[in-house]
């Protein structure tokens, strides 16, 4: 019944609490939010994680909500979230790395800090002397923590050419930096 509905109808009977209107509101438009937010997040569970917000405020507020274009407000809402959901994401990184930096700083004495300076930059220069590539490849793997899958899609390679670079770059950096073993 309510598949033939159009949206100003739907939303007139979502506002007196039909379930059904809802029902069909989220089976109409839950794919296109979940790829705008799939698109933002790149990840399933939180573009799944976003949509549900999305469909249980626009329930939660369905009596005082002014609605005058369904799509273009559930397409807003999202857009929304999604920059609530990455302004708050680079936030609790930012904390984080701070209290690890804070950490770090508590922990180790001054030989540490300086040691670990040391290895950072030769680490760096060992990097300079990948190829430009594998080096890329590493960089995104390793200090931006992307996917295999990420990684592939952005450089134009396959998922086996992407994993070739990380050991290639991970057996040079051993090699290169044995000096650093906390064995040794």
């Amino acid at each position: 019944m309510y598949k033939r509905f159009t949206d100003e109808q739907l939303v007139d009977s979502l506002r007196i609490g039909k379930e059904k209107a809802f029902e069909e509101i989220y089976h109409r438009y839950w794919y296109r939010l979940y790829a705008i937010a799939y698109q933002e997040t790149g990840t399933r569970e939180e573009a799944e994680e976003l949509v549900q917000d999305v469909f249980e405020n626009l329930w939660c507020k369905r009596e005082e909500s002014v609605i005058k274009h369904l799509r273009a407000y559930l397409v807003v809402s999202m857009k929304h979230r999604v920059t609530n959901y990455i302004k708050s994401s680079i936030t609790q990184r930012k904390y984080q790395e701070y209290l690890i930096l804070n950490e770090i700083q508590q922990s180790y004495g001054t030989d540490e800090i300086v040691h670990f300076s040391d290895l950072s930059k030769a680490v760096d220069e060992v990097m300079k002397k990948l190829p430009e590539k594998t080096s890329e490849v590493f960089r995104l793997s390793r200090f931006e923590n992307r996917s295999v899958k990420d990684i592939a899609k952005k450089l134009s390679l396959t998922e086996k050419g992407v994993e070739y670079h990380i050991t290639q770059s991970l057996k040079v950096l051993k090699d290169q930096l044995k000096i650093y073993n906390s064995d040794n």
